[in-house]
């Protein structure tokens, strides 16, 4: 049953007027994630309203109030209409996209306290959007892609659960990567085990085909390899960005 206090085609009239410009939130998830972490949301849309808010008391109560304000219910057909895929949940809202201006200067930022990831020209827009996500779970300042790939595209936010929020993501050249000490993984690098990665660190992972671009390489401070068994080829990049940061935190680095 739709909110008696709001009707729905101010709702939709906002998000065709907004939604070229804006990020797709699709799903509680990426809605509840982008609120707590400060995103400005001039749209919010669901399929269930009371289905939401009780998602919103089970798992979020810290932004209930504020979802209460923001969600209107639409019907199924309008929803379907507004996003490419469907999500289980029946809840979708847009975003403004935050300032590359502001970005760049925290990933730039003198004496960093948690590293910056840099994906070099990766392929898969789902695996981008789980490093985006573990980034913001372990506190890192940033997640830097190179190449073609968009890290705002909506598949790429769907797999960071909204939280790009959390974190600064943005598109560069390999020239215009932030300063620090450059760590690029590689098989022939040294085993990560034995080193301890500082906490302004540049921390760089290939392609998902064909590895470090050699622009990267010539770049790169350190070579440092993951433990993996022999004739095992490579992990998920997900996977590498996951340990890496596991192993920056279990030796000094502090989530913030």
């Amino acid at each position: 049953m739709t909110d008696p206090a709001r009707g729905t085609a101010a709702p939709l009239s906002t998000w065709h007027r907004l939604a070229d410009a804006s990020v797709l939130l699709d799903g509680f998830h990426a809605l509840k994630h982008a609120v707590r972490f400060h995103a400005h949301v001039p749209v919010a849309v669901t399929t269930d309203r009371r289905a939401a808010l009780a998602l919103a008391d089970q798992l979020a109560p810290d932004v209930r109030v504020t979802l209460e304000t923001l969600l209107t219910e639409i019907p199924e057909d309008a929803y379907r209409s507004l996003v490419p895929r469907p999500h289980p949940t029946g809840v979708a809202a847009l975003a403004e996209r935050p300032s590359r201006e502001a970005n760049l200067e925290t990933l730039a930022r003198p004496g960093r306290s948690a590293p910056v990831i840099v994906l070099d020209n990766p392929r898969n827009l789902g695996n981008t959007g789980a490093v985006i996500r573990l980034a913001a779970g372990f506190g890192a300042t940033g997640v830097v892609t190179t190449g073609t790939l968009d890290p705002w595209h909506p598949t790429v936010v769907r797999g960071g659960a909204g939280l790009h929020f959390a974190t600064a993501v943005e598109r560069l050249t390999v020239a215009e990567l932030p300063p620090g000490p450059l760590f690029a993984l590689d098989p022939e690098g040294e085993d990560i085990r034995g080193l301890k990665l500082p906490d302004d660190a540049v921390l760089a992972f290939g392609s998902e085909r064909t590895g470090l671009s050699a622009e990267l390489r010539a770049r790169t401070d350190h070579l440092v390899a993951l433990p993996m068994r022999p004739q095992v080829s490579s992990y998920n990049l997900a996977t590498s960005v996951a340990m890496t940061l596991y192993h920056w935190s279990a030796t000094g680095g502090a989530p913030a």
